[in-house]
Protein backbone atom coordinates (compact mmCIF):
# COMPACT_ATOMS: atom_id res chain seq x y z
CA UNK A 1 0.00 0.00 0.00
CA UNK A 2 0.94 3.63 -0.35
CA UNK A 3 -0.28 6.77 1.41
CA UNK A 4 -1.60 9.31 -1.05
CA UNK A 5 0.27 12.61 -1.13
CA UNK A 6 -3.00 14.42 -0.48
CA UNK A 7 -3.41 12.51 2.79
CA UNK A 8 0.09 13.51 3.90
CA UNK A 9 -0.65 17.13 3.05
CA UNK A 10 -3.94 16.99 4.95
CA UNK A 11 -2.17 15.57 8.02
CA UNK A 12 0.47 18.32 7.79
CA UNK A 13 -1.97 21.24 7.67
CA UNK A 14 -2.98 21.39 11.37
CA UNK A 15 0.68 21.08 12.39
CA UNK A 16 2.13 23.71 10.07
CA UNK A 17 1.66 26.84 12.18
CA UNK A 18 3.31 25.36 15.28
CA UNK A 19 6.08 23.92 13.14
CA UNK A 20 6.83 27.32 11.61
CA UNK A 21 7.02 28.93 15.06
CA UNK A 22 9.57 26.37 16.23
CA UNK A 23 11.52 26.69 13.00
CA UNK A 24 11.61 30.49 13.24
CA UNK A 25 13.00 30.26 16.77
CA UNK A 26 15.82 28.00 15.55
CA UNK A 27 16.56 30.36 12.68
CA UNK A 28 17.20 33.12 15.21
CA UNK A 29 19.59 30.87 17.13
CA UNK A 30 21.35 29.13 14.23
CA UNK A 31 22.67 31.26 11.36
CA UNK A 32 23.16 28.42 8.85
CA UNK A 33 19.79 26.67 9.07
CA UNK A 34 19.29 26.61 5.30
CA UNK A 35 22.59 24.82 4.78
CA UNK A 36 21.69 22.23 7.41
CA UNK A 37 18.24 21.68 5.91
CA UNK A 38 19.87 21.09 2.53
CA UNK A 39 22.29 18.58 3.99
CA UNK A 40 19.46 16.76 5.76
CA UNK A 41 17.46 16.57 2.55
CA UNK A 42 20.37 14.93 0.72
CA UNK A 43 21.17 12.51 3.56
CA UNK A 44 19.48 9.15 2.93
CA UNK A 45 19.59 6.01 5.07
CA UNK A 46 19.24 2.57 3.50
CA UNK A 47 16.58 0.25 4.90
CA UNK A 48 17.63 -3.41 5.15
CA UNK A 49 15.31 -5.86 3.46
CA UNK A 50 15.45 -8.12 6.55
CA UNK A 51 14.11 -5.46 8.96
CA UNK A 52 10.58 -5.24 7.55
CA UNK A 53 9.32 -8.24 9.48
CA UNK A 54 9.40 -8.95 13.18
CA UNK A 55 12.83 -10.22 14.13
CA UNK A 56 13.04 -12.38 17.20
CA UNK A 57 15.62 -14.35 19.13
CA UNK A 58 16.61 -17.98 19.43
CA UNK A 59 13.93 -18.21 22.14
CA UNK A 60 11.03 -17.21 19.96
CA UNK A 61 9.52 -14.95 17.35
CA UNK A 62 6.18 -13.15 17.52
CA UNK A 63 5.04 -11.98 14.06
CA UNK A 64 2.77 -8.96 14.08
CA UNK A 65 0.77 -9.64 10.93
CA UNK A 66 0.80 -7.95 7.55
CA UNK A 67 4.47 -8.73 7.00
CA UNK A 68 5.78 -8.56 3.42
CA UNK A 69 5.53 -11.87 1.58
CA UNK A 70 7.80 -11.01 -1.33
CA UNK A 71 10.58 -8.67 -2.35
CA UNK A 72 8.05 -6.49 -4.15
CA UNK A 73 6.07 -6.07 -0.94
CA UNK A 74 9.26 -5.23 0.94
CA UNK A 75 9.97 -2.50 -1.56
CA UNK A 76 6.42 -1.23 -1.13
CA UNK A 77 6.97 -0.98 2.63
CA UNK A 78 10.25 0.90 2.18
CA UNK A 79 8.55 3.17 -0.35
CA UNK A 80 5.88 3.87 2.26
CA UNK A 81 8.52 4.79 4.83
CA UNK A 82 10.28 7.03 2.33
CA UNK A 83 7.04 8.76 1.38
CA UNK A 84 6.56 9.65 5.05
CA UNK A 85 10.07 10.65 6.11
CA UNK A 86 11.86 11.39 2.80
CA UNK A 87 15.01 10.08 4.41
CA UNK A 88 15.00 6.37 3.60
CA UNK A 89 15.34 6.30 -0.15
CA UNK A 90 17.63 3.30 -0.44
CA UNK A 91 17.44 -0.46 0.05
CA UNK A 92 20.14 -2.76 1.42
CA UNK A 93 19.32 -6.17 -0.01
CA UNK A 94 20.14 -9.55 1.51
CA UNK A 95 20.87 -12.62 -0.59
CA UNK A 96 19.60 -15.37 -0.56
CA UNK A 97 16.68 -14.16 1.59
CA UNK A 98 15.59 -11.71 -1.13
CA UNK A 99 16.80 -12.94 -4.50
CA UNK A 100 15.45 -10.77 -7.34
CA UNK A 101 14.14 -13.37 -9.77
CA UNK A 102 13.51 -10.61 -12.31
CA UNK A 103 16.05 -7.89 -11.62
CA UNK A 104 14.76 -5.52 -14.30
CA UNK A 105 11.25 -5.70 -12.82
CA UNK A 106 12.55 -5.17 -9.26
CA UNK A 107 14.63 -2.19 -10.35
CA UNK A 108 11.58 -0.68 -12.04
CA UNK A 109 9.44 -1.17 -8.93
CA UNK A 110 12.10 0.48 -6.80
CA UNK A 111 12.47 3.39 -9.19
CA UNK A 112 8.72 4.02 -9.21
CA UNK A 113 8.88 4.26 -5.40
CA UNK A 114 11.82 6.67 -5.48
CA UNK A 115 14.26 4.03 -4.22
CA UNK A 116 17.73 2.90 -5.23
CA UNK A 117 19.87 -0.02 -4.09
CA UNK A 118 22.67 0.40 -1.60
CA UNK A 119 25.15 -2.27 -0.47
CA UNK A 120 24.31 -5.90 -1.15
CA UNK A 121 24.67 -8.39 1.72
CA UNK A 122 25.85 -11.98 1.37
CA UNK A 123 25.07 -14.85 3.73
CA UNK A 124 27.52 -17.61 4.55
CA UNK A 125 26.39 -17.89 8.17
CA UNK A 126 23.51 -20.22 7.32
CA UNK A 127 23.18 -23.42 5.30
CA UNK A 128 20.70 -23.16 2.45
CA UNK A 129 18.54 -25.97 0.99
CA UNK A 130 20.50 -28.08 -1.45
CA UNK A 131 23.86 -26.65 -0.37
CA UNK A 132 26.68 -29.15 -0.92
CA UNK A 133 29.03 -28.08 1.88
CA UNK A 134 27.96 -26.99 5.38
CA UNK A 135 29.08 -23.76 7.05
CA UNK A 136 28.82 -25.26 10.53
CA UNK A 137 32.59 -24.87 11.01
CA UNK A 138 33.11 -21.84 8.80
CA UNK A 139 32.81 -20.57 5.25
CA UNK A 140 35.39 -18.20 3.76
CA UNK A 141 37.85 -19.28 6.45
CA UNK A 142 36.92 -22.97 6.51
CA UNK A 143 39.68 -25.56 6.67
CA UNK A 144 38.21 -27.22 3.56
CA UNK A 145 39.02 -25.47 0.29
CA UNK A 146 35.87 -26.71 -1.44
CA UNK A 147 33.73 -25.10 1.26
CA UNK A 148 35.66 -21.85 0.88
CA UNK A 149 35.14 -21.93 -2.88
CA UNK A 150 31.41 -22.45 -2.37
CA UNK A 151 31.28 -19.36 -0.12
CA UNK A 152 33.29 -17.34 -2.64
CA UNK A 153 30.91 -18.38 -5.42
CA UNK A 154 27.96 -17.19 -3.34
CA UNK A 155 29.52 -13.74 -2.91
CA UNK A 156 30.16 -13.53 -6.64
CA UNK A 157 26.51 -14.41 -7.21
CA UNK A 158 25.46 -11.60 -4.85
CA UNK A 159 27.61 -9.18 -6.83
CA UNK A 160 25.88 -10.35 -10.02
CA UNK A 161 22.47 -9.47 -8.60
CA UNK A 162 23.84 -6.17 -7.35
CA UNK A 163 25.11 -5.18 -10.78
CA UNK A 164 21.70 -5.90 -12.26
CA UNK A 165 20.05 -3.70 -9.62
CA UNK A 166 22.50 -0.80 -9.81
CA UNK A 167 24.18 -1.36 -6.45
CA UNK A 168 27.81 -0.39 -5.96
CA UNK A 169 28.98 -2.25 -2.86
CA UNK A 170 29.15 -5.69 -1.27
CA UNK A 171 29.02 -6.17 2.50
CA UNK A 172 30.50 -9.34 3.97
CA UNK A 173 29.82 -10.24 7.58
CA UNK A 174 31.93 -13.29 8.29
CA UNK A 175 30.63 -15.30 11.24
CA UNK A 176 33.52 -17.78 11.07
CA UNK A 177 35.36 -18.51 14.30
CA UNK A 178 35.50 -21.02 17.12
CA UNK A 179 33.63 -21.83 20.31
CA UNK A 180 36.40 -23.68 22.17
CA UNK A 181 40.15 -23.28 22.72
CA UNK A 182 42.15 -25.42 20.35
CA UNK A 183 39.28 -25.78 17.87
CA UNK A 184 40.88 -23.44 15.33
CA UNK A 185 44.35 -22.40 14.22
CA UNK A 186 44.05 -18.60 14.32
CA UNK A 187 46.81 -17.91 11.79
CA UNK A 188 45.51 -20.44 9.29
CA UNK A 189 41.96 -19.09 9.65
CA UNK A 190 43.21 -15.57 8.94
CA UNK A 191 45.12 -16.75 5.89
CA UNK A 192 42.14 -18.69 4.54
CA UNK A 193 39.84 -15.69 5.00
CA UNK A 194 42.35 -13.33 3.38
CA UNK A 195 42.71 -15.63 0.38
CA UNK A 196 38.92 -15.86 0.02
CA UNK A 197 38.44 -12.12 0.39
CA UNK A 198 41.14 -11.66 -2.22
CA UNK A 199 39.28 -13.72 -4.82
CA UNK A 200 36.09 -11.75 -4.17
CA UNK A 201 38.00 -8.46 -4.29
CA UNK A 202 39.53 -9.31 -7.66
CA UNK A 203 36.02 -9.83 -9.08
CA UNK A 204 34.76 -6.41 -7.93
CA UNK A 205 33.73 -4.03 -10.71
CA UNK A 206 35.92 -0.93 -10.90
CA UNK A 207 33.26 1.31 -9.37
CA UNK A 208 32.34 -1.04 -6.49
CA UNK A 209 33.44 -1.14 -2.86
CA UNK A 210 33.93 -4.15 -0.61
CA UNK A 211 32.81 -3.64 3.01
CA UNK A 212 34.20 -6.07 5.59
CA UNK A 213 32.11 -6.06 8.74
CA UNK A 214 33.38 -7.21 12.12
CA UNK A 215 31.78 -8.60 15.28
CA UNK A 216 33.27 -9.49 18.64
CA UNK A 217 31.22 -12.62 19.27
CA UNK A 218 28.22 -14.72 18.19
CA UNK A 219 27.56 -17.20 16.76
CA UNK A 220 31.06 -18.20 17.89
CA UNK A 221 31.92 -17.47 21.49
CA UNK A 222 35.66 -18.08 21.81
CA UNK A 223 37.10 -16.45 18.70
CA UNK A 224 35.82 -14.63 15.63
CA UNK A 225 37.93 -14.49 12.48
CA UNK A 226 36.99 -10.83 11.90
CA UNK A 227 36.40 -9.96 15.52
CA UNK A 228 37.15 -6.24 15.74
CA UNK A 229 37.94 -3.12 13.75
CA UNK A 230 41.68 -3.82 13.82
CA UNK A 231 41.26 -7.19 12.16
CA UNK A 232 38.91 -5.71 9.56
CA UNK A 233 41.39 -2.89 8.92
CA UNK A 234 44.17 -5.43 8.52
CA UNK A 235 42.19 -7.32 5.88
CA UNK A 236 41.10 -4.22 3.98
CA UNK A 237 44.60 -2.73 4.02
CA UNK A 238 46.00 -5.90 2.49
CA UNK A 239 43.25 -6.16 -0.12
CA UNK A 240 43.51 -2.72 -1.71
CA UNK A 241 41.85 0.68 -2.19
CA UNK A 242 38.35 -0.67 -2.93
CA UNK A 243 38.14 -2.49 0.42
CA UNK A 244 36.77 -0.74 3.50
CA UNK A 245 35.76 -1.49 7.07
CA UNK A 246 32.07 -1.43 7.94
CA UNK A 247 31.10 -0.46 11.50
CA UNK A 248 28.01 -2.00 13.07
CA UNK A 249 27.16 -0.19 16.31
CA UNK A 250 26.10 -3.43 18.00
CA UNK A 251 29.23 -5.41 17.11
CA UNK A 252 31.53 -4.21 19.89
CA UNK A 253 32.47 -5.34 23.35
CA UNK A 254 30.77 -3.37 26.16
CA UNK A 255 31.93 0.24 26.62
CA UNK A 256 34.01 0.31 23.43
CA UNK A 257 34.87 3.84 22.32
CA UNK A 258 33.21 3.61 18.92
CA UNK A 259 33.73 7.29 18.15
CA UNK A 260 37.51 6.85 18.46
CA UNK A 261 37.36 3.82 16.19
CA UNK A 262 35.47 5.89 13.63
CA UNK A 263 38.01 8.71 13.82
CA UNK A 264 40.98 6.42 13.26
CA UNK A 265 39.36 4.50 10.39
CA UNK A 266 38.56 7.79 8.69
CA UNK A 267 42.13 8.95 9.22
CA UNK A 268 43.31 5.84 7.39
CA UNK A 269 40.74 6.32 4.60
CA UNK A 270 39.26 2.91 5.41
CA UNK A 271 35.81 3.61 6.82
CA UNK A 272 33.29 2.68 4.17
CA UNK A 273 29.93 2.11 5.79
CA UNK A 274 27.75 2.08 8.87
CA UNK A 275 25.12 -0.25 10.26
CA UNK A 276 23.01 1.68 12.76
CA UNK A 277 21.25 0.13 15.76
CA UNK A 278 21.48 0.33 19.54
CA UNK A 279 22.06 -2.10 22.39
CA UNK A 280 22.21 -2.35 26.16
CA UNK A 281 24.18 -5.55 26.71
CA UNK A 282 25.29 -7.11 23.44
CA UNK A 283 24.14 -7.18 19.85
CA UNK A 284 20.53 -6.41 20.75
CA UNK A 285 19.59 -4.75 17.41
CA UNK A 286 17.42 -2.19 19.17
CA UNK A 287 15.99 1.04 17.75
CA UNK A 288 18.73 3.51 16.86
CA UNK A 289 19.34 6.04 19.62
CA UNK A 290 16.98 4.45 22.14
CA UNK A 291 19.73 3.60 24.66
CA UNK A 292 22.78 5.78 23.94
CA UNK A 293 21.73 8.91 22.02
CA UNK A 294 24.75 10.91 23.25
CA UNK A 295 27.14 8.26 21.97
CA UNK A 296 25.36 8.36 18.60
CA UNK A 297 25.89 12.13 18.51
CA UNK A 298 29.58 11.76 19.42
CA UNK A 299 29.99 9.22 16.63
CA UNK A 300 28.46 11.63 14.13
CA UNK A 301 30.67 14.39 15.47
CA UNK A 302 33.71 12.31 14.53
CA UNK A 303 32.16 11.27 11.23
CA UNK A 304 31.63 14.86 10.14
CA UNK A 305 35.02 16.01 11.39
CA UNK A 306 36.83 13.14 9.68
CA UNK A 307 34.84 13.26 6.45
CA UNK A 308 35.29 17.02 6.13
CA UNK A 309 39.03 16.63 6.70
CA UNK A 310 39.12 14.25 3.74
CA UNK A 311 36.74 16.41 1.63
CA UNK A 312 34.15 13.63 1.51
CA UNK A 313 30.49 14.16 0.65
CA UNK A 314 28.37 13.28 3.67
CA UNK A 315 25.47 11.92 1.67
CA UNK A 316 27.27 9.83 -0.93
CA UNK A 317 30.80 8.91 0.16
CA UNK A 318 29.71 6.59 2.97
CA UNK A 319 27.24 3.72 3.10
CA UNK A 320 24.53 4.62 5.64
CA UNK A 321 22.39 1.60 6.57
CA UNK A 322 20.19 0.42 9.41
CA UNK A 323 20.71 -3.09 10.76
CA UNK A 324 18.02 -3.86 13.32
CA UNK A 325 15.33 -6.46 13.75
CA UNK A 326 13.65 -7.34 17.01
CA UNK A 327 10.58 -8.80 18.61
CA UNK A 328 8.24 -6.31 20.25
CA UNK A 329 7.69 -3.28 17.97
CA UNK A 330 5.93 -2.80 14.70
CA UNK A 331 8.94 -3.00 12.33
CA UNK A 332 7.82 -0.02 10.25
CA UNK A 333 7.30 2.17 13.30
CA UNK A 334 10.72 1.12 14.57
CA UNK A 335 12.34 2.08 11.25
CA UNK A 336 10.63 5.48 11.29
CA UNK A 337 12.04 6.06 14.77
CA UNK A 338 15.50 4.86 13.74
CA UNK A 339 15.76 7.11 10.69
CA UNK A 340 14.61 10.06 12.82
CA UNK A 341 17.25 9.32 15.48
CA UNK A 342 20.00 9.12 12.86
CA UNK A 343 19.01 12.42 11.30
CA UNK A 344 18.78 14.09 14.71
CA UNK A 345 22.32 13.01 15.61
CA UNK A 346 23.56 14.11 12.19
CA UNK A 347 21.92 17.54 12.49
CA UNK A 348 23.23 18.03 16.03
CA UNK A 349 26.75 17.24 14.85
CA UNK A 350 26.37 19.79 12.06
CA UNK A 351 25.79 22.42 14.77
CA UNK A 352 29.17 21.90 16.44
CA UNK A 353 31.33 25.03 16.23
CA UNK A 354 34.43 23.32 14.89
CA UNK A 355 36.75 26.34 15.10
CA UNK A 356 35.88 26.93 18.75
CA UNK A 357 36.17 23.22 19.51
CA UNK A 358 39.61 23.05 17.88
CA UNK A 359 40.75 26.09 19.86
CA UNK A 360 39.53 24.54 23.11
CA UNK A 361 41.29 21.27 22.29
CA UNK A 362 44.55 23.02 21.41
CA UNK A 363 44.38 25.01 24.67
CA UNK A 364 43.52 21.88 26.69
CA UNK A 365 40.35 23.63 27.82
CA UNK A 366 38.47 20.50 28.82
CA UNK A 367 35.45 22.31 30.24
CA UNK A 368 34.94 24.49 27.16
CA UNK A 369 35.31 21.52 24.79
CA UNK A 370 32.62 19.65 26.71
CA UNK A 371 30.33 22.68 26.73
CA UNK A 372 30.64 23.11 22.96
CA UNK A 373 29.67 19.49 22.29
CA UNK A 374 26.86 19.37 24.82
CA UNK A 375 25.39 22.66 23.60
CA UNK A 376 24.98 21.12 20.15
CA UNK A 377 23.63 17.86 21.59
CA UNK A 378 21.05 19.65 23.75
CA UNK A 379 19.71 21.74 20.87
CA UNK A 380 16.33 20.54 19.65
CA UNK A 381 16.96 20.13 15.93
CA UNK A 382 13.69 18.36 15.16
CA UNK A 383 12.18 21.44 13.44
CA UNK A 384 15.06 21.40 10.95
CA UNK A 385 14.45 17.74 10.17
CA UNK A 386 10.71 18.30 9.88
CA UNK A 387 11.32 21.20 7.49
CA UNK A 388 13.59 19.01 5.33
CA UNK A 389 10.82 16.40 5.18
CA UNK A 390 8.16 19.00 4.43
CA UNK A 391 10.08 20.52 1.52
CA UNK A 392 10.60 17.06 0.04
CA UNK A 393 6.90 16.23 0.28
CA UNK A 394 7.04 14.18 3.47
CA UNK A 395 5.11 14.29 6.72
CA UNK A 396 5.79 16.70 9.55
CA UNK A 397 5.10 13.83 11.95
CA UNK A 398 5.62 10.52 10.07
CA UNK A 399 4.78 8.26 12.98
CA UNK A 400 1.53 10.11 13.67
CA UNK A 401 0.48 9.77 10.03
CA UNK A 402 1.37 6.07 10.07
CA UNK A 403 -0.95 5.54 13.02
CA UNK A 404 -3.70 7.90 11.89
CA UNK A 405 -3.90 6.11 8.55
CA UNK A 406 -3.92 2.73 10.36
CA UNK A 407 -1.21 1.44 8.05
CA UNK A 408 -0.59 -1.79 9.94
CA UNK A 409 -4.30 -2.63 9.95
CA UNK A 410 -4.43 -2.05 6.20
CA UNK A 411 -1.39 -4.27 5.67
CA UNK A 412 -2.96 -7.02 7.75
CA UNK A 413 -6.10 -6.67 5.66
CA UNK A 414 -4.13 -7.00 2.44
CA UNK A 415 -1.65 -9.70 3.48
CA UNK A 416 -3.23 -11.52 6.40
CA UNK A 417 -2.57 -11.91 10.10
CA UNK A 418 -0.16 -14.83 9.88
CA UNK A 419 2.20 -13.73 7.11
CA UNK A 420 5.90 -13.92 7.91
CA UNK A 421 8.45 -11.81 6.07
CA UNK A 422 10.61 -13.69 3.62
CA UNK A 423 14.06 -14.66 4.85
CA UNK A 424 13.31 -14.67 8.56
Amino acid sequence: MQIDQHRITACNEPLTAAHQRRLQFLRQEIPHTEEIIGQLTAFQVAIPSWALGTGGTRFGRFPGGGEPRSLEEKLEDIGLLHALNRGSGAVSLHIPWDIPSNAAHIRTVASQLGLQFDAMNSNTFQDQPGQQHSYKFGSLAHTDKATRQQAIAHNLEVMHYGRELGAKALTIWLSDGSCFPGQLNFRHAFDHALESFGEIYQALPDDWKLFIEYKAFEPNFYSTTVGDWGQSLLYTSKLGPKAFTLVDLGHHLPNANIEQIVALLLREGKLGGFHFNDSKYGDDDLTVGCIRPYQLFLIFNELIDGMDARHMEHATDMGWMIDASHNVKDPLEDLLQSVEAIRIAYAQALLVDRSRLTAAQNNNDTVQAQEILQHAFRTDVRPLIAEARLRAGGALDPLAVFRKEKVRDQLVGERGKTTIATGL
